[in-house]
């Protein structure tokens, strides 16, 4: 844990505070760079800032520990990382210690609102026990200032949960992609728990929200393949949501990399969304939070099902285990003509919350290059 509330940091959070930045719905990646840079905050559980004790911190740490150190964290990460997209994905506010939910989750959300960098969330199970229904709470969420929060989309009125929607990244501005989005993001509600009174545990990703996803994956790759010079596989794609699946159960120390400290607390049936991303074909990793002290990444099926490792301090840990936080750079291939093209390879690392900010377990989730590489076992022989 590092301390909170540096007057160095204090003055760059003025700063950031001070900068009138125009907000833009359109994602781009760098054109100076080619990379599209993705920070994940999972577990904020903010509840009602400098008086809310921090859980599973060291002795020494418990005096001077609140959810100020959580907003102290992620103020960091944006000035060490310039992501390019924040994506929170669930227990943003911890509703039982919130006294007042909109309250809270403008102190959790201002230092994405305050870097004019745009932001995107999604609800946890604990987000709506405050003052506010699970619905109100996404409301409140999709009018804040930068947020490129969706409610729901609105050609599926029947649709399950408050929360799911899709945004695009396009190409560099100037290039042959430039028009199209060459990197997917798919946002999910996994919803809080069952409301199946048979089926004990947490909520699951519904038929509805899984037609949904069909049908905006298929609409994607069309947009993507056609009038194209020689696309023919879909652009891929990043899915966001809370609760795992559970599929994050088939791995351990030999296939996976980070670490793997608690059960994983996926709902008790399978709805079969790992199925569906794997039959769309273009989901090439997931990631989710909820359970804080698993932050490992496993590939399943040419999958990638990551945890992000749990980010906030009043929320249960591990004393002297670092809070943590995931970053994904997507990164374009370079053309002959010197200029940017298709999305080439998506890395992914962890960054610990000590005075370094420590980067740790690096990796590929996918490249291009392998993709192209694979070859097909044909069916029927051994």
């Amino acid at each position: 844990m590092y301390s909170p509330y540096s007057t160095k940091l204090l003055l760059i959070f003025v700063i950031l505070s001070l900068l009138e930045v125009s907000k833009s719905s359109e994602l781009r990646f760098d054109r100076k760079n080619g990379e599209f840079r993705i920070l994940q905050v999972a577990d904020m559980h903010y509840g009602d800032g400098k008086t809310t004790p921090c859980e599973d911190v060291l002795p020494e740490q418990m005096h001077s520990c609140s959810d100020l150190n959580t907003t102290d964290f992620v103020i960091r990460m944006i000035r060490a990382e310039k992501p390019h997209l924040i994506v929170f994905t669930g227990d943003n506010i911890y509703g039982f210690d919130a006294k007042d939910a909109a309250k809270s989750m403008d102190s959790a959300f201002a230092p994405a609102i305050s870097s004019n960098i745009p932001w995107a969330a999604i609800l946890g199970n604990h987000d709506q026990e405050s003052t506010l229904t699970r619905e109100g709470v996404m409301k409140h969420t999709v009018g804040m200032k930068n947020t490129l929060s969706q409610l729901n989309p609105p050609d599926i009125p029947d649709i399950d949960g408050f929360g799911n929607y899709n945004l695009e990244v396009h190409g560099i501005e100037g290039s042959e992609l430039a028009n199209k989005s060459v990197l997917n993001l798919y946002f999910l509600d996994s919803g809080d728990y069952s409301t199946v009174q048979s089926i004990p545990g947490y909520g699951w990703i519904k038929a509805s929200q899984q037609f949904w996803f069909q049908r905006t994956s298929k609409k994607l790759k069309k947009a993507y393949t056609q009038n194209s010079n020689g696309m023919k596989a879909p652009a891929p794609g990043l899915a966001y949501f809370h609760i795992p699946l559970p599929e994050y159960a088939n791995f351990d120390s030999s296939n996976f990399t980070g670490v793997r400290q608690e059960g994983i607390s996926s709902a008790s049936i399978n709805s079969g969304f790992f199925t569906t991303m794997v039959e769309a074909g273009d989901v090439k990793a997931a990631f989710a939070g909820h359970d804080h002290i698993n932050d490992f990444c496993g590939k399943l099926m040419n999958i990638n099902l990551c945890y992000a490792g749990g980010f906030g301090y009043h929320a249960y840990g591990k004393a002297g285990w670092s809070r943590r936080a995931r970053m994904v750079v997507a990164s374009l291939e370079k053309t002959g003509k010197g200029g940017w093209g298709a999305v080439n390879s998506i890395k992914t690392w962890k960054r610990l919350d000590d005075e370094h900010l420590t980067t740790i377990d690096t990796q590929v989730l996918w490249s291009k290059r392998s993709a192209g590489a694979r070859r097909k076992k044909p069916i029927g022989h051994q």
